[in-house]
């Protein structure tokens, strides 16, 4: 997410940091890691939506979750035109980040060891999601 980016919703840090939670604020707008098996979403397999807890944008569907091991949520493909990406250069190493369309969140990175069909491993941070159980109105 560059800082010149215009993104459809946006406010500024101070506004960010009344519309989400500390660890929430520190992942969607600082780039931060949650801890591995810290999210409750790891573990979320049921039918339904994994939004962006910044702007309520569908991101995954639960079809395309996998247990990948890590501790963090992963999928293998993403609602088409929810995420975009960026290359991370942070830690002596090249990845790939992925943050949100329309809010520019940060919600992970993206890794090529995923399973079939894409045989991507979008490894997301679970507190920059929310989860909507199918049948549940969308927000």
């Amino acid at each position: 997410m560059s800082s010149d980016t215009k993104y459809p919703v946006s406010h500024t840090d101070a506004e960010w940091k009344t519309r989400l939670s500390p660890d929430q604020f520190y992942v969607l707008r600082k780039h931060g890691t949650e801890r591995a098996g810290t999210s409750p979403l790891d573990k979320e397999y049921r039918p339904g939506q994994f939004i962006c807890a910044g702007c309520d944008q569908p991101l995954f569907a639960s079809q395309t979750k996998f247990n990948s091991g890590t501790g963090w949520p992963s999928f293998w493909q993403p609602i088409d035109g929810a995420v975009g990406t960026t290359s991370d250069r942070s830690f002596f190493m090249t990845r790939t980040e992925v943050h949100c369309s329309r809010c520019g969140g940060h919600l992970g990175h993206v890794f090529e060891d995923g399973p079939k069909p894409t045989g991507l491993r979008y490894c997301m941070n679970g507190v920059a999601m929310k989860f909507t159980p199918e049948g549940e109105p969308k927000a």
